[in-house]
């Protein structure tokens, strides 16, 4: 997609009552294109003069100046501007040209008005514009293609990590990125909502929150909390909650740095709090220890 440049718009000024042309330059093939009716629009003369003009210079336009774009190409090169499919409709008529920078330099060649002429100067001065954007901008590109690709895998992984937790399987690990808050508290509950027997966390960062999340389990399955330091509103946390709800253990411990919730026999390493879920990137894993090897080092 043809990416808006400054520089280029302060050089047009003659075609200012259509569009700029940088919202006329594509990405095809590798290539950046220009196509045959915008071009007759900005020349001020109807497309199938152009084209006319065109055949009667084929000589002049190899493939590298021009190629005529597929049924697949049109229907994408539509997409790219948000109004064209309104200007123009959705039916494609004809398959249009399309003109490589070379290829539009070539057209003031058979096109001889001055209107031509002075397009064609815009014209160049706009790729030229958006070729040094793209330049300057490069890396920027490609670490949001990156960003993308990685989006991408991290999306996979999680539906992989969702849909295991259905089917009722345990899930081996994964990653949450900064505002998956939802995602993040999701697969937490459905962790909580598996448990069988007991649940066991180690957070030394609890706030009520954390209560709330472990009250999605089964009112059969015990709950217990270690956590480094219980002030006094959070044991009245505690104490109102077990007043209402099925009741959650909690014992100071002050030698666990980490994260840990385990689910029967399973332990999770989790790192961020409970409490954190989604606001910064964390990890989970599964752990080839089982609940009581680690309880039993307390």
């Amino acid at each position: 997609m043809a990416k808006q440049s400054t520089t280029a718009t302060e050089n047009v000024g003659i075609v200012q009552e259509t569009q700029p042309i940088e919202n006329l330059i594509f990405e095809i093939r590798g290539k950046q294109v220009m196509l045959d009716r915008d071009l007759a629009l900005l020349y001020g003369v109807e497309t199938k003069r152009l084209n006319e003009q065109v055949r009667r210079n084929t000589e002049r336009f190899p493939e590298d100046f021009m190629f005529q774009l597929t049924k697949e190409e049109a229907l994408s090169s539509r997409s790219q501007i948000a109004t064209l499919n309104e200007q123009r409709g959705q039916n494609i008529k004809y398959l249009p040209y399309a003109f490589t920078e070379n290829g539009v330099a070539m057209l003031s060649s058979v096109l001889r008005s001055p209107k031509a002429i002075e397009v064609n100067i815009q014209i160049m001065r706009a790729f030229t514009a958006m070729r040094r954007f793209l330049i300057a901008n490069a890396l920027v590109f490609q670490r949001l293609s990156s960003l993308e690709q990685h989006q991408i895998v991290t999306d996979q992984r999680l539906d992989e990590v969702f849909r295991r937790l259905e089917a009722g399987q345990q899930p081996q690990q994964g990653i949450f990125f900064d505002g998956q808050i939802f995602d993040a508290y999701h697969f937490v509950c459905d962790l909580v909502r598996t448990a069988k027997d007991s649940i066991i966390l180690f957070d030394n960062y609890i706030d009520d929150s954390v209560l709330t999340l472990l009250d999605k389990r089964d009112e059969n399955v015990s709950a217990k909390i270690y956590t480094k330091n219980i002030t006094s509103q959070l044991a009245l946390d505690i104490q109102r909650h077990n007043a209402q709800y099925a009741p959650i253990d909690i014992i100071e411990l002050n030698k666990v740095h980490d994260r840990f919730l385990c689910i029967d026999d399973t332990v999770y390493h989790i790192g961020a709090s409970l409490k954190d879920l989604g606001k910064k990137w964390f990890a989970f894993s599964k752990m080839e220890i089982n609940t009581q090897q680690l309880v039993s080092n307390i």
